[in-house]
Parts: structure tokens; C-alpha cells; sequence
């Protein structure tokens, strides 16, 4: 699929910042690992994780997508930046490697339709200079906000023309003040869990939390887990839910990411609002399928697969995702996969390409 764009669009579709870490997940573990004991996983799998998550997905779903982060001098470093540039086509010409640091690593237990993750890191050094973050001019930029902080790069890039979709992570200060997250004024969309987003607008329904949420952005999205997802346009009232997709979960990592990535296209080829959520919640429900946050995010190419086999799929009556999305039949290439995507691997060295 061709993405949609017009003569004067620039030449960057989506601007990304953060930290990239290397993602050693397991799978197939039973239960949660117990103290004094050794577990052993069924599955494992190493891929680029932090913000290489909604890179790829981005790059992923046809975007030209740009990304500024810092990378490590060691060979995780050096894996994460082959695998972002050649293996998906990002442009890391805003980003850096930093001689003697050494890569963020996160381990990623999944089990029960959960996971539990380990992380470490140091914050990359600084660069001499002005270590301001320029965005380049972009269609887009997805931030993710913390309370008490400003991106400066955030309200740069609105000034520019880019719409800036955001999400936001747990607040461990427990104060959940929606005036702390500063850069939402600069937001077209805010992309909250239903946990957060009832705590923000002191609310016990996810619905009404959306559209008290949409009175700051223009787009107000609260994902509802098993549910799906419930969103808010508010200039116009109008209202969208769509269920989520069943599926058999191999890993959860990244499917956030992944979610927040399709509602981005969707935006940016100006669906209508609930072609946007249901596109969003299919690519989240085909990511969990895979090992990885960022490796397991479908291309078109496997969209255009589960749109042809959905509707030949005698386990289940296919009739309603038929006529849920039905718009993907003009979108959609020819089924074949000439090349499959990079997936995630136990390691990270093979010297021979691995099928």
C-alpha cells in the first residue's frame, strides 16, 4: 500500500525521539519465575525495544519515519542500528553513537498474557554543544509524556505543521495531575490505557474519561484491553468503539506501540474515525502473535494475508470482521510475500542469514 500523500508534504512523514535498548524476551514460560528456583522458557528472542518499538511499526505500515536516539559503541549498539536502518528503512541521520556507553538492555518475561520486565541503562552523555533535539519537518511526531516534564522539540514540532500523537506511561508519583503534561496542549491526539486515563480525569468509566480527555486534544483514544478501544473526536462529538481482535497472545511486548502506529496511519490518510481504531487494534492483535516489540510488528503485505484468510477462516463466522474492515479491500496489495520481515532471534550474531 502506497501511503497517501500530497506534493507539499515534506519530505519526513514521522518524527520519533527516545531510547533505544536491546529486548531479550522469553516466552512460554508456565508461570511467573520464583524466588530460589530456575525457570526455563520455551521461547526467546532478541530485537531493538524503547522507542525502536513504534519506529518500526511506522516504518513498518509504509511511513518514512525518522529517528533520534542515541546508540551504543558495543555490538548491542551496533545490532540495533543495522537492524532499524538496512532491516526497516528508518532514517537515523539525526542520531548518534556514543563511544564507551554501552546499550540499555531490557529482559521481558511473558506469561499468562502478561509480562514482566528487567531493565538497564544509563542515560546517554550528552554532546558538546547544543543538545537540543531539531525535529526535521514531519507530517507527524508521537511523544510520550511525563508529568512535570516539557519537550521543548514537542512544541517545535507543532509550530512546524507536524500533528503530534501521544501517549503516556504510569505515574509513579501517584499524583495523576493532567495540568503536569505540559505538552498535551501541543497534541492533536492523546492515546491513554483506560487505568490512565480514568486516573487523569478522576473518572471510573474509560468512556467518560475519553471525553473529558477530549477536551484538551482533538483526538482522545483510550485503549480497553480485551475490549478495544473507545476514541473521542472533539470537534466534531462524533464517537467510535471497535472490539478487539481474538487471538492467541505469544508475547505482548510492544503491542501499545503498535496500536498507537496504525491510528497514526489511519490519521494521516484521514480515515474515518472508527476505520482508524479498527485498523489500529487488527495490526496490536497480528503483533502479540510474534516474538518482540519491534520485530513483530506487520507489514501490509501480512495484513493483506489475515484480510484474505479472515474471510475463509471456517472456525469462526468471518461476517462481522467482514463488515468491520471491509475498507481494506482498496488498500490492501496482492497477498504474496516476496521477503518476510525480520524477526526475533535467540541471539543476535548468526554469521549465516536466518530463514
Amino acid at each position: 500500500m502506497e501511503t497517501v500523500r500530497e506534493p507539499a508534504d515534506p519530505a519526513c512523514d514521522v518524527f520519533l525521539t527516545g531510547t533505544v535498548f536491546l529486548d531479550i524476551i522469553f516466552t512460554g514460560l508456565d508461570s511467573a519465575p520464583v524466588r530460589g528456583t530456575e525457570s526455563w522458557a520455551r521461547g526467546m528472542g532478541s530485537s531493538p525495544g524503547g522507542v525502536a518499538n513504534m519506529a518500526t511499526a511506522l516504518a513498518r505500515l509504509g511511513l518514512r519515519t525518522s529517528l533520534a536516539a542515541a546508540f551504543g559503541d558495543d555490538h548491542y549498539g551496533e545490532y540495533c542500528w543495522d537492524a532499524l536502518a538496512q532491516g526497516e528503512g528508518i532514517d537515523l541521520s539525526l542520531s548518534r553513537t556514543v563511544e564507551g556507553w554501552h546499550s540499555p538492555v531490557t529482559v521481558s518475561m511473558a506469561y499468562e498474557g502478561e509480562r514482566t520486565m528487567v531493565s538497564h541503562g544509563h542515560e546517554a552523555p550528552r554532546p558538546d554543544g547544543d543538545a537540543t533535539v531539531r525535529p526535521p519537518l514531519a507530517r507527524a511526531a508521537v511523544a510520550s509524556l511525563a508529568p512535570g516534564r516539557a519537550e521543548e522539540w514537542v512544541a517545535r514540532a507543532a509550530r512546524d505543521g507536524a500533528k503530534v500523537f501521544a501517549d503516556v506511561g504510569w505515574d509513579d508519583t501517584g499524583r495523576w495531575d493532567l495540568t503536569g503534561l505540559t505538552d498535551l496542549e501541543h497534541c492533536e491526539a492523546f492515546l491513554p490505557n483506560a487505568a490512565e486515563a480514568m486516573r487523569y480525569t478522576r473518572t471510573d468509566c474509560p468512556r467518560a474519561a475519553a471525553r473529558a480527555l477530549a477536551e484538551k486534544v482533538r483526538y482522545a483514544v483510550v485503549t480497553l484491553g480485551a475490549e478495544g478501544a473507545y476514541a473521542v473526536d472533539g470537534a466534531t462529538g462524533e464517537t467510535a468503539e471497535v472490539p478487539a481482535i481474538r487471538v492467541e497472545a505469544l508475547d505482548p511486548t510492544g503491542a501499545g506501540d503498535v496500536f498507537v502506529a496504525g491510528f497514526v496511519t489511519g490519521t494521516l490518510a484521514d480515515w474515518p474515525l472508527a476505520d482508524r481504531l479498527a485498523f489500529a487494534g487488527l495490526t496490536a492483535a497480528l503483533s502479540v502473535q510474534e516474538f518482540g516489540g519491534s520485530l513483530s510488528a506487520p507489514t501490509w503485505a501480512e495484513i493483506a494475508a489475515w484480510w484474505q484468510r479472515v474471510q475463509h477462516d471456517g472456525r469462526q463466522d468471518p461476517e462481522p470482521l467482514r463488515a468491520r474492515y471491509a475498507f481494506l479491500e482498496g488498500l490492501l496489495p496482492a497477498p504474496a510475500r516476496p521477503w518476510p520481515p525480520r524477526r526475533a532471534v535467540p541471539t543476535i550474531g548468526f554469521r549465516a542469514a536466518v530463514p
